[in-house]
């Protein structure tokens, strides 16, 4: 994944580049106060307006994306919407470019690890103060995702929770019983795992390794009174978390529940479509809700949900909440934000948008989309709408966006996670060099 800011060779480069980068954002931020702004075509003498709207995702997201443009401009023939979208891998590095260039698109598809990277440098509207936006319909812990320092900077997209996904078939090749998901502990998780993989026989592992993200440290931080960021932007993990995090990793390695390191190091990186959940390496790994529909169609296998285990084997201590899949933001820079809310509104709450966009981009966070669109769910997206709904009182608040340079945090807990399966550095070596390391890209 890729930071506000290409990354470059050196830690200490990277932060150099970073700091030139922000620098010609504020300038070109200063220069856009003082002209007006220039995101976005100019108006016609017909009063037509033209947005640029970027957002990156799957074929399938392309066109249905573009669909919902071609509903909402056959409402609104004065506006008009141009489409600019690609894959997530050169995503981040252009829309940098754009916005150092002062040339950003008007609408931006935003993820959580850059929101706070570009609204700290005054690069995205306060939705709170944007004409024309309704919020009533969505729920309070949804709009709390992207929210920050007392502004609204973007709108959740679609609900998501992180989880455990399992693979029945697995389960069942495996002669394994599926376990209750309300009421087991990690020590529980790892004994079904490893008595998975010694009954496969060399054929797959009992559950995938955490730690190639940075939501597992989040979610086993929220499970410890802690979390990965605090609410003003410093790093909430202790190096004793960490290393707990780490020594427990090992505890499921050593117990053969998890795939050796080689697999986890390639797995890691790889596509969805060729990872251990998909090729039926693994009965359990871990995923965002909205992944459920992609990954059993890749894995050719109706998938299920699970609820992630805990400490003390109580789903309402397991560390659950609402994330935002993704969110629709708004360039600070919009020559029309008006217009650039009233399409936004239109994604949120329209129902001739719901019904197109379905469960694409996560659950629907307006309770009135939801409820409209959920019988027309396909299995694998209707099971992550009941699982969003079945979780609700479990939930605790949301985790606070990452700061500014918390972007590079699932790059260098993959490091450090591969580090410490392979034995090269012991938990606590590791614990300390990932906290030094992280602070020194926040600050």
């Amino acid at each position: 994944m890729r930071p506000l800011i290409r990354t470059v060779s050196s830690r200490g480069s990277r932060r150099r580049f970073r700091a030139v980068a922000a620098i010609a954002i504020a300038a070109s931020l200063l220069a856009a106060s003082a002209c007006g702004g220039d995101s976005g075509g100019g108006a016609n003498a017909d009063g037509e307006v033209t947005l640029r709207f970027n957002w990156w995702g799957s074929d399938t997201r392309h066109k249905i994306t573009q669909e919902v443009i071609d509903s909402f401009q056959k409402e609104h023939p004065k506006i008009k919407i141009k489409g600019e979208y690609g894959e997530w891998s050169g995503y981040w590095d252009k829309l940098a470019t754009t916005v150092a260039a002062n040339d950003a698109p008007d609408i931006i598809q935003m993820d959580e690890k850059y929101l706070r990277e570009y609204a700290d440098r005054g690069a995205l509207l306060d939705l709170k103060k944007a004409d024309g936006l309704s919020t009533d319909k969505f729920e309070p812990d949804t709009l709390g995702a992207g929210e920050f320092d007392g502004g609204l900077y973007g709108l959740n997209a679609g609900i998501n929770a992180f989880t455990i996904v399992a693979n029945p078939a697995v389960f069942k090749a495996a002669g394994v019983p599926m376990p209750d998901d309300k009421t087991w502990t990690w020590d529980q998780y790892t004994q079904i795992a490893a008595q998975i993989t010694t009954k496969l026989n060399g054929k797959g592992w009992g559950t995938g390794a955490y730690g190639t993200n940075d939501a597992s440290l989040n979610m086993w931080a929220r499970q410890h009174g802690q979390s990965l960021f605090t609410k003003d932007g410093k790093l909430g993990v202790t190096p004793e978390g960490v290393t707990e995090f780490y020594t427990n990793l090992l505890k499921m390695r050593d117990a053969k529940a998890t795939p050796t390191a080689e697999f986890t190091s390639q797995d890691m990186n790889a596509p969805l479509d060729q990872g251990g959940m998909a090729t039926g390496k693994l009965a359990m790994s871990y995923s965002w809700s909205n992944q459920l529909n992609a990954l059993s169609k890749a894995s050719g296998q109706q998938l299920k949900l699970l609820r992630l285990p805990s400490v003390s084997g109580k789903a309402t201590e397991n560390g659950a909440y609402y994330k935002g899949s993704m969110f629709w933001s708004i360039s600070s820079r919009s020559k029309h934000p008006k217009e650039a809310a009233e399409f936004v509104n239109y994604l949120a709450n329209s129902t001739a948008a719901g019904n197109l966009l379905l469960a694409e981009r996560g659950v629907p966070p307006n309770t009135e989309i939801r409820a409209e669109v959920a019988p027309k769910l396909k299995p694998a997206d209707a099971a992550s709408h009941a699982f969003i709904q079945e979780i609700v009182k479990e939930l605790g608040e949301p985790s606070p966006p990452p700061p500014v340079g918390g972007g590079q945090v699932e790059k260098i807990i993959q490091r450090y996670t591969t580090e410490v399966l392979f034995g090269r550095q012991k938990p606590d070596q590791a614990a300390k060099a990932f906290i030094d390391e992280v602070n020194g890209e926040i600050k």
